[in-house]
């Protein structure tokens, strides 16, 4: 074992000495190791402990779905309520005019995006456990939400006959039919949402990576942009959905550019450069500014002014927003016979929405030191969804800008966002009809600015090759298929590509040799750096990866590449070398033995590559050594057999250690395979032994009858360590330099 002395210098690194026998699996687990004796409990029992209640566990579900009963009798009126008071205006004041905005993105009415602003903010106050982030509407669900809207109820199935034989749209026909379809599919999600969340699946936001989301968010913001570009114009085309859907929406644009409003095209520039001002200012001086400026109401009040004033949808053909009705409508019914057309979109809004939501909670969540529940947080979606579909509203999720915004004014709890629903509910109780005059084409600028925060996302394609080139295929594929296919068909692939990359990982790991660092038991790769000396005799492999179906094969062919050893080549090579001995024997013999120069052809066998070199009709030199198992015998004797002469020449490595240190899990193809390597390298007297397998990986072993002839626990090492001293004192050979 080795032994370091420590230094007297204060300066020296800390020291520690460990004296033990070598172990192995077998001697772990009969003698050092005794597992806890547990009382295996009966499924009936199991049962009845999971549905018994108790005051306790009442106390704990009633908190768990209630998360407002754990903060709200704590609350702090004099550190937090002013706080959150500015914070809740704040953020109301921004509902107001996105709300109006993205409902144009779901192809509903204005006013149903007020209502969405409304009552899901209200339900996540007593269900949310984020304290941060702001729900309501978000560009991205609103549009896809408006991609189902217009498949469902396109414009052709309210087509009817004008005075002049043209066909017209029945817009409003249109628009109730597509309420109906937006109400049930929130339904729709807000039952996926819920049951996912019952069932503990909150899990599944990990299956949407970062770049993934990141890409996919990118290609929406083109997806709005584009189709924001009519409206900016003043332009009269149809909504496309789909494959290419954003290829036709901007050809229908360009075809009809000639007829673009001037008014409605000066109107958004100029909301836009002064939204892009306003946006800058804040960010710029966000230090210094009590509350962000509120440059998208400033511009809603404004531009509601001048329409109003000038009377520019009579007198220009500026669109504008038109009939909000004042008040509340009363709850209905959705239709469920829409149900079945609408689960397969329901149910990505559902993922896609929930990865949104928590990923801005967990963000804010770890910058204020608190925690939040995903599983709770998927409730608290569903129920918002759900209960609120019923009071005309879509599916609402979690906004970057508003979450920013409520958290940089000093929002410290959900009052915030509650504050801000009841500045929405005002409005649309009692000034609603007050922005009927307002263009669409400010509500167009008002979204267009907002996605300039998912633009600034290309820059992680720069960073993401510098860092990791499969992440940013990831990031890649996702975007160019949203923006190609579709926001639903996109997201299918962009997952489908994200889980082939794991595969892909499984199947190219990395492959090494390890070598030992003198005076340490530390093992790293030997081609990487130079202080690694392999072991002589023994090859060390490590594959960075676990062991499946999918990989055994891929697994043994690295381990013969990396240690130059394969079976099969060599036992080809020992019948080829037992042929030529034979003849030779024979040869020898027809001379009475006298001859001293081999003749014809030998065959020479490489040891490190596994393969055969012929040298033809050329005397060789006689042979004072050769190897038996990686020792080396000098001047065999005449009286030894020529067979046995060749036999000793497979190969000079004795044992392989497979370091399992990096395997996490192994199935049964897997498992039979390294038994079968184990049996196979037995045949050319190579020992393979395994190093590094953790408690999990051994029970799964165990399970799988790993450990059956010719295979025990005594093949079993709890480190490489443990493993080359025990092949070097079975050996009794120098196997490693400074080892003791």
């Amino acid at each position: 074992m080795e032994h370091v002395t420590v230094s007297e210098e204060p300066s020296a690194a800390l020291m520690y000495h460990v004296e033990r026998p070598v172990f192995n699996e077998g001697y772990i687990d009969s003698e050092l190791l005794h597992r806890k004796k547990r009382t295996s409990k009966s499924v009936q029992r199991r049962i009845a402990e999971h549905l018994r209640c108790s005051s306790e566990k009442a106390k704990s579900v009633v908190f768990g779905f209630l998360p407002i009963l754990t903060w709200l009798p704590s609350y702090q009126l004099k550190e937090y309520l002013f706080g959150d008071i500015v914070s809740g205006i704040s953020t109301g004041v921004m509902q107001l005019p996105q709300g109006l905005a993205y409902a144009m993105l779901a192809a509903v009415p204005p006013v149903f995006g007020l209502y969405s602003s409304f009552y899901p903010v209200l339900l996540y106050t007593f269900f949310g456990t984020s304290k941060h982030i702001s729900i309501g509407t978000f560009a991205v669900i609103s549009l896809m939400i408006g991609g189902v809207a217009v498949r469902e109820a396109p414009d052709s199935m309210f087509a009817v006959n004008g005075t002049n034989a043209s066909q017209v749209v029945d817009f409003e026909a249109r628009d109730a039919r597509r309420v109906e379809v937006v109400v049930a599919l929130t339904t729709l999600v807000g039952i996926i949402q819920l049951v996912l969340g019952l069932l503990r699946f909150g899990f599944l936001a990990i299956y949407l990576t970062e770049p993934l989301v990141r890409g996919f968010t990118t290609a929406a913001a083109v997806h709005v942009s584009v189709s924001q570009v009519k409206y900016l114009l003043g332009v009269h085309t149809a909504r496309f959905n789909g494959p290419l859907s954003v290829v036709y929406s901007l050809d229908a644009v360009f075809r009809n550019i000639a007829s673009t409003n001037v008014v409605t095209l000066i109107i958004g520039l100029v909301c836009m450069v002064f939204l892009y001002i306003i946006k800058d200012l804040n960010e710029r001086f966000k230090k210094k500014l009590p509350i962000p400026i509120p440059g998208e109401i400033i511009v809603v009040i404004v531009s509601t002014g001048v329409s109003y004033g000038m009377v520019m949808s009579e007198n220009y053909g500026v669109e504008v927003v038109g009939k909000i009705p004042t008040g509340l409508l009363p709850p209905k019914i959705p239709d469920f016979s829409v149900f079945p057309n609408l689960f397969p979109d329901a149910f990505a809004i559902s993922v896609v929405g929930f990865s949104i939501a928590i990923s801005l909670a967990k963000t804010f969540a770890l910058k204020h030191g608190y925690s939040v529940d995903g599983n709770q947080e998927l409730i608290a979606l569903g129920l918002c969804n759900f209960m609120s579909s019923f009071f005309h509203t879509f599916v609402v999720t979690a906004s970057m800008s508003r979450s920013l915004v409520q958290e940089s004014t000093g929002g410290h709890t959900e009052i915030a966002g509650l504050l801000a629903s009841i500045l929405v509910l005002l409005v649309v109780v009692a000034i609603g009809f007050v922005f009927q005059p307002l263009p669409t084409t400010v509500l167009a600028a008002i979204i267009m600015v907002n996605l300039l925060g998912m633009f600034k996302q290309l820059k992680d394609i720069p960073a993401l090759w510098r860092t990791s080139k499969i992440e940013l295929a990831i990031w890649l594929v996702s975007f160019f298929a949203s923006v190609l296919l579709g926001l639903d068909y996109g997201l299918v692939v962009a997952m489908g590509f994200a889980i082939l990359t794991v595969i892909y990982r499984t199947q190219c790991p990395k492959n090494a040799l390890l070598g030992q660092i003198p005076d340490t038991e530390l093992y790293f790769d030997v081609d990487e750096y130079e202080e690694a000396e392999e072991c002589s005799g023994i090859k060390i492999f490590q594959s960075n990866t676990s062991i499946y179906f999918a990989n055994s094969d891929l697994y043994v062919s690295a381990l013969k590449a990396k240690t130059g050893i394969d079976p099969a080549k060599l036992l080809a090579g020992r019948k080829s070398q037992l042929k030529y001995a034979k003849r030779d024997n024979g040869a020898k013999k027809a001379v009475n033995h006298c001859s001293s120069v081999k003749k014809n052809a030998v065959v020479l066998l490489d040891v490190e590559l596994g393969v055969t070199h012929e040298v033809v009709a050329g005397p060789m030199k006689q042979m004072d050594h050769v190897y038996t198992n990686g020792q080396m015998n000098e001047n065999h004797t005449e009286s030894e057999s020529e067979e046995d002469f060749f036999l000793q020449r497979l190969t000079p490595i004795h044992t392989i250690i497979l370091d399992f240190t990096p395997v996490n899990f192994i199935d049964s193809v897997g498992a039979k395979t390294i038994k079968s390597v184990i049996k196979e390298f037995a045949t050319v007297d190579v020992k393979v032994v395994l190093a590094g397998c953790s408690r999990t990986l051994l029970s799964e072993l165990r399970t799988l009858k790993f450990f059956c002839e010719p295979v025990t626990p005594d093949l079993i090492f709890p480190t490489i360590h443990d493993a080359v001293l025990h092949c070097k004192r079975s050996r009794d050979i120098p196997v490693c330099p400074e080892v003791k």
